[in-house]
């Protein structure tokens, strides 16, 4: 029998380390005071922050869904390296927890190394706008299960918090008021029904254009980091909410109280052109529970905090909480 080695299998160790050098200023480039180590561990080493009294430690887990699909499909590869730190750092945010460091995943049928790297450069970046470090990865070659050029992606971010903070949302009382911060377009929810409407039924082509841009440019926009927002206003809020699948409807009501409501005034959204594209084609419902609508994220805050909140972000107000059973209205 002919000997064979790892790489006929499909697997290329060489290729593996080559990516491995790749990234490495990158990654550095994330690292903060409190990493200890390098690059080649078999576990990346985080020193806690001080300054808490009873610290929390918090972890979120996500990825990119089938947005990767178009970047792929693309070669648009840079921004779902953005997205995937969004996606895990901005729910850490909403538990009052400051993010620490990030983790990667990475599986793909045969690993180029070039497209990888603008992969991974996509999440140091995320990561320096989350502030946060990327102290570890893990790279898959899995000829069996995916095929050509397909990849997936898994984040991993872990966060710190004070005990206290995370019962912070038992604060909220009718009259607070509802604050929306916008999104930068999709972000990373509802792209299989987004590719099914715009492309199957639609048939339009990543070319189109949209108020200057193109369709694809458009969709490949990178999820908003709301981390330092959060930061600027931690203390003047009793909640955050990250509006992604689900929409507004279902993500509000897990940071609200079981007698109080969220009441929104529909018309005070700002949406973007891609949403009226949506809202054209689609139920009303249906948008409003699949998309964010142009809404990232909402505070719930004290009225009387309104004016800090809106001088240090670029929020603004959409409704307020009364008294009624845990849920949003839609008005």
């Amino acid at each position: 029998m002919q000997s064979i080695s790892y790489k006929d299998s499909g697997v290329d160790i060489d290729e593996g380390n080559a990516f491995v050098e790749g990234i490495k200023p990158y990654v550095k480039a994330t690292f903060d005071k409190n990493v200890i180590g390098g690059i080649g561990s078999f576990a990346g080493a985080y020193e806690l922050p001080g300054g808490f009294k009873e610290p929390v430690i918090l972890a979120a887990t996500d990825g990119v869904g089938t947005k990767l699909r178009l970047a792929i499909d693309s070669d648009r590869l840079e921004g779902v390296g953005i997205d995937l730190v969004a996606m895990c750092v901005n729910d850490l945010i909403c538990n009052f927890a400051t993010p620490m460091f990030f983790l990667d995943y990475y599986a793909s049928a045969k690993l180029d190394k070039y497209r990888a790297i603008r992969v991974v450069q996509g999440i140091a970046k995320g990561c320096e706008i989350a502030q946060c470090s990327l102290i570890g990865g893990e790279t898959a070659e899995m000829p069996g299960m995916y095929q050509h050029k397909d990849f997936d992606l898994a984040g991993f971010a872990v966060g710190i918090a004070e005990k206290s903070d995370l019962q912070r949302q038992s604060n909220i009382k009718q009259g607070d008021v509802l604050i929306a911060l916008q999104s930068s377009g999709i972000h990373s929810n509802g792209y299989s029904l987004v590719r099914k409407l715009l492309f199957e039924e639609l048939k339009m082509k990543f070319e189109d254009q949209i108020c200057g841009k193109t369709l694809i440019e458009t969709l490949l926009t990178p999820t908003r980091i709301y981390v330092d927002d959060y930061k600027k206003i931690k203390n003047h809020i009793n909640a955050l909410a990250h509006i992604t699948g689900g929409g507004i409807v279902e993500n509000l009501p897990r940071v609200l109280p079981k007698d109080l409501r969220a009441q929104i005034d529909t018309k005070l959204i700002k949406t973007l052109p891609i949403f009226d594209i949506l809202k054209l084609n689609l139920d009303e419902d249906e948008v409003y529970r699949v998309f964010n609508m142009g809404v990232g994220m909402i505070i719930v805050a004290p009225r009387t905090n309104l004016d800090y909140i809106l001088k240090n972000t670029d929020g603004y107000e959409i409704g307020e909480i009364i008294t009624a059973p845990c849920g949003v209205d839609l008005i």
